[in-house]
């Protein structure tokens, strides 16, 4: 493969920045563009050691340096490596890269140093696709999940099913091909039978992760929801820590949704901010409503609002109507305030009922508590790995229609061959989700997803 350099720390102006250089030319390049002050070369230089030096161009100092050598296979790519570290200022960062670039390496498509990693066998498909979920992480629980897979959490839960379905094959190939050898034990249909219902529990369980995956990885797609005037906007402003939605007396302000990620406690919360539900002839103010109800349909949790200071009305005991089996809090707003809303009548409709003031951030520790209950599992360690993502659940899924499909050709009477090839399949499916058996298009299309210089 070329040898590929980019930038490595962020895009903005800091203390330090790292070009990162890999390849089978690494060093040469490093040695077209570094000197060290003590006058060794980077190609003489050992792995895991640092030299002072300077970066030139023509003759011209750019910046004073220290550059890292990382020796293969002993490196994050597999591969030699270089990592120039330089003072952080965006202009000479690029000034940098630039010199690189002419003397000898390619620019790295995003995720191509990762990538790398991945194809020199450095880490499975699975943790390689978990580098970017530490990356992006904004909590210490989805940390914990993150670093777990990276580690080969998943990985490892995946070769222990891998190794039973190749166990399997292998005593089937075995007594196929050898059929009146004495040494080798007829397969019970009864024994192969158990052994996949064992296989189907585990395929099963790994599968149940992943709702609370996405979760942690994308955060709780919640909705607020209520009549006009019952401080919607306020709650969403107050969630957020700054005016994110127009607060007004005037009914029917919002008219479309309002979105915006926040973070409560150590979850993350997708939040949008819908228009006030209530019977009305504008059209607009119509489709806004028409908006909330679908809102509603695709949302993993709703925020109900309701005013304490009123009666509740025919609009709420619609909402509360429509809500039935979702799984919805109810928030009673304006608690600072005297409380007339039928408050048992809440109880019975929901099981989580929490008295708030938007306006002051009354009571919102109390809805932290809640989603903390609701939402954070400490049934699921994160030592035993999750599925993160589509790409892994579409491949655990495609592996259990095929257990599935062998059991039920069992049970049908079907010949031990034909079960074999549906066996075979659902280990494929497997090795398609570690990485170990993959097209380069799915290859690609994980890595494309990753920044420039990781």
């Amino acid at each position: 493969m070329s040898t590929v350099a980019a930038i490595s720390t962020p895009n903005a102006v800091g203390g330090i920045a790292v070009i990162r250089i890999s390849g089978e030319d690494a060093f040469a390049v490093s040695d077209r563009v570094f000197k060290a002050y003590s006058g060794k070369k980077v190609s003489e230089m050992e792995g895991y050691t640092c030299a002072y030096g300077e970066v030139s161009e023509k003759g011209e100092k750019l910046d004073d340096v220290v550059l890292t050598v990382f020796r293969a296979p002993k490196s994050y790519t597999g591969e030699d490596v270089a990592e120039i570290s330089c003072h952080g200022g965006l202009f000479i960062t690029r000034q940098i890269l630039r010199l690189v670039l002419a003397s000898g390496a390619e620019l790295a498509e995003p995720g191509e140093f990762t990538k790398r990693a991945f194809l020199n066998g450095k880490m499975s498909l699975t943790q390689a696709e978990a580098v970017m979920d530490v990356i992006s992480s904004t909590g210490k629980n989805e940390l914990k999940f993150a670093v777990a897979l990276k580690d080969g959490a998943m990985f490892r839960r995946i070769t222990s099913v891998r190794e039973k379905l190749v166990k399997i094959l292998g005593d089937l190939a075995a007594w196929a091909d050898y059929p009146e050898e004495e040494d080798i034990p007829f397969v019970e249909p009864d024994k192969l039978e158990a052994d996949l219902v064992d296989i189907r529990s585990d395929l099963m369980k790994l599968s149940a992760t992943y709702d609370y995956g996405k979760i942690i990885r994308e955060g709780i797609n919640t909705v607020i929801v209520g009549r006009p005037n019952v401080g919607k906007s306020t709650l969403m402003n107050c969630l957020s820590g700054y005016e994110r939605s127009i607060v007004t007396n005037i009914a029917g302000t919002t008219r479309d949704v309002v979105e915006e990620y926040v973070k409560i406690g150590e979850l993350t919360i997708r939040l949008s901010d819908t228009a006030g539900i209530r019977n009305t002839d504008d059209q607009i103010e119509q489709r806004g409503v028409e908006i909330a109800y679908g809102k509603i349909k695709e949302a993993d949790l709703i925020l109900a609002v309701f005013d304490s200071s009123e009666h509740l009305s025919d609009d709420d005991r619609k909402i509360i109507d429509s809500l039935k089996e979702r799984n919805a809090i109810a928030l009673l707003n304006k608690s600072d305030k005297e409380r007339v809303a039928d408050i048992e009548y809440l109880r019975e409709h929901f099981k989580y009922v929490i008295e708030i003031s938007a306006k002051t951030s009354g009571g919102i520790e109390g809805l932290e508590e809640v989603l903390e209950k609701m939402f954070i599992n400490e049934e699921i360690d994160s030592n035993d790995g999750i599925i993160a993502n589509e790409r892994q659940k579409l491949c655990l899924e495609m592996s259990l229609d095929s257990v599935n499909e062998a059991l039920a050709a069992l049970k049908a009477g079907e010949s031990l061959d034909a079960v074999t090839v549906v066996i075979d399949e659902a280990l494929a499916a497997l090795l398609k989700l570690t990485g170990e058996k993959v097209t380069d298009s799915v290859v690609d299309e994980v890595f494309s997803r990753f920044c420039v210089g990781k």
